[in-house]
């Protein structure tokens, strides 16, 4: 596991600036970076915001979190999440801990292959013509590799051409060429639409059809990441509970999100709660990565878990997670943003295959918290404490008063505005006749 140690125990006991020096230990990040990752001087500027999209007003702040106690391939790491729910970072690490005690995350992923799509309608002989762009596949590659040489010269760049018929739909039937290209540390957008484009009039003019939508799918299903955790009966009990009971309460969550789309859908969610705040962290499309992930979790006819969980010959949990990723570490937003920039170098991540796997082991973790929590004690005990804080915030409370407004909803089991509006009022009251009577 190197000298690197992400069992960083007491974390949560600190306070923020002691949480971020206790970070920048770790990976010997510089003061800008911790000042990114602060979300101070050093992070996103009005100015620089107005150039990354239309009709800046100003920026918006959300939490960054660092997710402990993960190993991952042996390494130890620390993951930084952006996230506005409690208990997401809290959950990933004590997950994490879990997984640690079966020897941590292994982690694969395939080549970053995506696909571009180029539709053709109005074509009079589709047959006809889709011979005759397989037969010219170099000749479009050429075009479609001539739009992007850096990604040439990185070793990616378009790799293959494949053509789909569809004999009906709303409009009639279309023809849909796909260009694979492989984008290496990219996520790739920008270039696959540049070869789209480029390569739709010569399309054109082979299948003597009229090219209109030339876009990128998101449905990255040839670039994928998977995370493999194993999980001893051990280090799952807990408050009396033994170990066994607990896997087997997970394996029955599990199983009912394996057949119940209903469920599926909350137990993905859930999944995406790990991913989705890594991806926010690194300045990622994390719109593009939710849609293909959900379509992926329906790829053979029904929506279904994304992750897959088994009990081995030891008895003990293992949880595999596999789905498209189409991350990168150049270009885009990771480029643009300081915070983004700060939480990659802490991440100490040296290609777009390994942030996509730290990213599935995220999820994974997440997943095996929910359902933890789920089979143990249910979800809103978990929720209770952290919950109880916010309403009491958002009610007006400051300083001690949120400790004691929480705590007394909490033991009056009535954790809602309105009663911490009424308490805060009370506490206030008590005070002034406190000071009146001095």
């Amino acid at each position: 596991m190197g000298t690197k140690n992400s069992r960083l125990q007491g974390f949560y006991q600190l306070n923020p600036f002691e949480r971020l020096q206790m970070v920048g230990a770790f990976d010997g990040l510089n003061d800008q970076d911790l000042h990114a990752l602060h979300g101070g001087s050093g992070s996103l500027s009005i100015e620089r915001a107005d150039k990354m999209i239309e009709n800046v007003v100003g920026t918006f702040n959300l939490p960054l979190g660092i997710a402990t106690n993960f190993v991952i391939n042996g390494r130890d790491t620390l993951v930084p999440m952006v996230v506005e729910e409690p208990s997401i970072v809290a959950g990933a690490s004590y997950a994490a801990r879990l997984v640690r005690a079966g020897g941590g995350f292994q982690t694969s992923s395939t080549e970053p292959l995506m696909i571009g799509q180029i539709q053709l309608v109005a074509v009079a002989e589709p047959v006809r013509a889709r011979d005759a762009i397989l037969a010219g596949k170099d000749e479009i590659l050429a075009l479609a590799n001539a739009q992007s040489l850096s990604l040439i010269r990185l070793g990616g760049g378009a790799r293959d051409v494949e053509v789909n018929f569809f004999e009906s739909s709303p409009m009639g039937p279309m023809l849909v060429v796909h260009l694979i290209v492989d984008c290496r540390d990219a996520m790739g957008a920008n270039a696959i639409n540049s070869m789209c484009e480029a390569t739709a009039p010569l399309l054109e003019q082979i299948s003597g059809g009229r090219a209109y939508l030339r876009i990128l799918s998101n449905l990255s299903d040839r670039r994928r990441a998977r995370a493999r955790a194993v999980v001893p009966p051990t280090a799952l009990t807990r408050n009396g509970i033994s170990g066994e009971e607990v896997a087997e309460g997970i394996m029955w969550a599990y199983a009912f999100a394996a057949v119940d789309p209903y469920r599926a859908t909350t137990h993905n969610k859930g999944i995406m709660n790990g991913i989705d705040p890594v991806l926010v962290a690194t300045g990622q499309d994390w719109r593009a990565i939710e849609a293909g992930a959900h379509a992926y979790a329906a790829r053979n006819g029904q929506y279904t878990s994304m992750s897959v969980w088994e009990r081995d010959a030891d008895g003990n949990l293992v949880g595999t997670l596999e789905l498209p990723l189409a991350v990168g570490i150049v270009g885009g937003a990771t480029k643009v943003h300081p915070s983004a920039q700060a939480a990659l170098k802490l991440l100490n991540v040296q290609s777009a295959n390994e942030l996509a796997e730290i990213c599935v082991c995220a999820g994974l973790a997440s997943n095996l918290a929910a359902m933890r929590a789920l089979a143990t004690e249910g979800i809103q005990r978990g929720h209770m404490g952290l919950h109880a804080r916010q309403i009491a915030l958002a009610a007006g409370a400051g300083g001690s008063l949120v400790d004691t407004i929480a705590r007394r909803m909490i033991e009056e089991r009535n954790i809602k505005p309105a009663r911490a509006e009424m308490l805060l009022a009370e506490l206030h009251g008590a005070v002034s006749e406190q000071i009146e009577s001095v």
